[in-house]
């Protein structure tokens, strides 16, 4: 734990965390995928939630949906440009408080250099002390975001006028974190 005056650092434990995304292709099914690297920390005064400031790095490289040539194909000028933009950021702007188990967190998404604020629905699931004397607090976060406002824009239409790739992306993130 980092702390200056009430301020509190908490850092994502990324084994106990994951960054999930789902996909509709071809209309009629859906692909997921995750990210394998990423990096967060939250800022809050104390253990008081509703203060929270957010901050995520997830590493575009890290891509992972199972299958090596969709990765290769994700990483590509197609879709994330990994080489060009190695990173998707997400920094918080508000964090409003629904009831005790469920908030609302607004932000700026950088994806390819490109910003575009987003809400987020977010679970609170708890604050527990671990065995080894360690605060930790569990997040589930969800939202959607259309992939195409971040300059992903390649699609392919099937002959029904479908697309291959839908422009809606649904987000899932299990998060831990933890400060001592």
């Amino acid at each position: 734990m980092a702390e200056t005056a009430t301020k509190t650092i908490w850092k994502v434990d990324p084994t106990h965390s994951e960054i999930l995304f789902k996909v509709r292709h071809m209309v009629i099914s859906t692909v997921t995928g995750k990210f394998e690297k990423f990096d967060g920390t939250v800022e809050t005064e104390g253990d008081r939630l509703e203060t929270a400031k957010v901050e995520f790095v997830i590493d575009t490289a890290s891509v992972n949906t199972g299958v090596a040539d969709r990765d290769n194909h994700l990483r590509s000028d197609d879709f994330f440009n990994a080489e060009k933009y190695p990173q998707i950021r997400f920094v918080s702007t508000a964090l409003k408080k629904i009831n005790d188990q469920e908030y609302e967190l607004e932000g700026n998404l950088t994806i390819r250099d490109v910003t575009q604020p987003v809400k987020l629905k977010v679970e609170y699931g708890g604050m527990v002390k671990d065995p080894w004397g360690n605060t930790r607090a569990g997040f589930v976060v969800t939202g959607k975001i259309n992939r195409k406002d971040f300059g992903l824009k390649w699609n392919m239409l099937l002959e029904t006028g479908g697309a291959v790739v839908s422009d809606e992306v649904q987000v899932q993130c299990a998060v831990e974190f933890v400060h001592s």
